[in-house]
């Protein structure tokens, strides 16, 4: 793994294919721990991950402290609600309370956008020998999940070589609330920087016609794109236009927590409209992957017919894989930590 570059994952648009490959690489290696006698591994034995989850979550947290466990690390769980952030600290002066016990991998989920990013220029700049792994922040950057999304889309395409290459010229729709979704723009990198195409569906109010340029130019600070050629990016109004030859199906849920007012109207109107159920699939033309990042809203963007479908929704395969995933990014991260 010496062509591994990255001290801090922040955002998959920094990521190479030749990254793409090594993650995915080292997921399928991880896949099966939990099946061995021991079910750890000692490779991030003696080091400290730490785990701040400034935002609630389920599937996210729970699958670092167990990949972090499985590779022998230590772990702390940060919980808001019992810290001292209820006697007027900050989440900055929080953070370095960690960074001062040692923690050797931070894994931080904010609701504002760029905290991750910010605390590893704020590391870089001070020369603290401390990894940065942004686990969600805001609208932003939710990389993990994008690359566990793409390890269960490579492993569904061939599952005795889940690579990247499995994704190249395969049409990707994603539906929903894109605005709002972090998840939904880590995949636009993760997705199309293997060669996937991507159509975008949902209505103007949660997916302006912007996103359609998403992936065109690097983000701000960033100079240069590692890849040479990603796949493209379409917006599709109409659900049966845009399921039509899909190879694969992505629906994310309205986030109403982010959203500053109320962007819709009518849910029933939207379940009928953009609602993946077994009838709109028929659009595809042939049997599809469903992939839903969770949590899952039942009846809103999906059926519940649909959700315990285990014959055609992928849900529990990501919500599996994003342990070894895990495992990977944090393997890597450590691996500098390890040689000094």
């Amino acid at each position: 793994m010496n062509n591994w570059k990255h001290n801090h994952i922040l955002d998959l648009s920094t990521f190479s294919f030749e990254d793409y490959k090594t993650v995915l690489e080292l997921t399928e290696r991880f896949k099966d721990v939990h099946k061995s006698s021991s079910r750890k591994l000692p490779a991030l034995q003696g080091l400290l991950i730490t785990n701040l989850f400034f935002e609630p979550s389920t599937r996210t947290r729970s699958s670092f402290e167990i990949a972090a466990k499985r590779l022998s690390a230590d772990v702390q769980n940060f919980s808001a609600s019992t810290s001292s952030l209820s006697k007027g600290e900050t989440p900055l002066d929080t953070i370095l309370t960690y960074i001062s016990m040692g923690a050797d991998i931070l894994v931080i989920r904010h609701e504002s956008t760029n905290v991750p990013t910010e605390l590893a220029n704020y590391v870089d700049s001070n020369k603290i020998n401390t990894s940065i792994l942004n686990a969600g922040d805001g609208f932003h950057s939710h990389p993990s999940q994008g690359l566990l999304d793409l390890f269960t889309l490579a492993a569904y395409f061939n599952p005795d070589n889940p690579s990247p290459d499995n994704l190249l010229n395969k049409k990707i729709t994603i539906v929903g609330d894109i605005l709002h979704s972090r998840v939904a723009r880590s995949n636009l990198w993760a997705l199309t920087g293997c060669g996937a195409n991507i159509t975008l569906c949902g209505p103007k109010s949660l997916l302006p016609n912007e996103f359609g340029d998403f992936v065109l130019s690097p983000p701000p600070g960033q100079s240069v794109d590692p890849i040479q050629t990603r796949g493209s990016i379409y917006i599709e109004r109409s659900l049966e236009k845009a399921l039509r030859n899909a190879d694969a199906v992505m629906t994310l849920r309205l986030q109403k927590e982010r959203m500053k007012q109320n962007m819709l109207t009518d849910l029933d109107t939207y379940h009928q409209k953009y609602g993946l159920t077994h009838q709109s699939l028929k659009w595809c033309g042939k049997k599809v992957p469903v992939l839903h990042p969770g949590p899952v809203n039942r009846g809103i963007e999906i059926s519940s017919q649909l959700v315990e479908d285990n014959s055609i929704n992928l849900i529990s395969n990501q919500v599996e894989n994003g342990i070894p995933t895990r495992m990977a990014l944090l393997y890597l991260l450590g691996l500098n930590k390890k040689s000094l």
